[in-house]
């Protein structure tokens, strides 16, 4: 999957892709069932965030509360190595996590330190991490979600 892949956030093959592989991993919805794609990016009080495959990481989707947080629009959230949404201190371990993710296919309770577009910091925790995963094991990319964070 390529950034350029997703021109409109409330795309709902992405958006399937995104809840139908973390409920497929973690056995549970992401979002309720009378929940679409416009309520994920728009009103959801949690963040999502996605990347693709690419060798370096591009974020393909980051939902409106992402935005808000990290401090991006959506334009500039797709064009984000997602590798620089952590400082360069945290970049090793966030690796680590993603790693780890790639072969158990999810990772819960995940606390991080991450950092914002004007160089704020703040721990993003009780976060999953998942793999993008489609019905036939397809990989295109990983996913994260968190609603609790705190401002270093």
């Amino acid at each position: 999957m390529r950034a350029d892949d997703i021109k409109n956030p409330n795309d709902p093959e992405f958006f399937d892709l995104l809840t139908g592989s973390f409920k497929r991993l973690l056995g549970r919805p992401l979002v309720e069932k009378e929940r679409g794609p416009e309520w994920l990016y728009g009103d959801a009080p949690f963040v999502v965030l996605a990347h693709n495959t690419d060798a370096d990481p591009v974020f393909v989707y980051g939902n409106v509360a992402a935005q808000k947080l990290f401090g991006y629009s959506w334009s500039e959230i797709r064009t984000l190595k997602s590798r620089l949404s952590a400082g360069p201190a945290e970049r090793d371990e966030r690796q680590r996590l993603l790693d780890a993710v790639s072969t158990k296919g999810f990772i819960k309770n995940y606390r991080g330190l991450r950092v914002t577009k004007s160089g704020g910091r703040f721990w993003m925790e009780d976060g999953i991490v998942w793999q993008l995963r489609d019905d036939e094991g397809g990989d295109y990319g990983q996913a994260a979600m968190f609603s609790k964070w705190t401002e270093v």
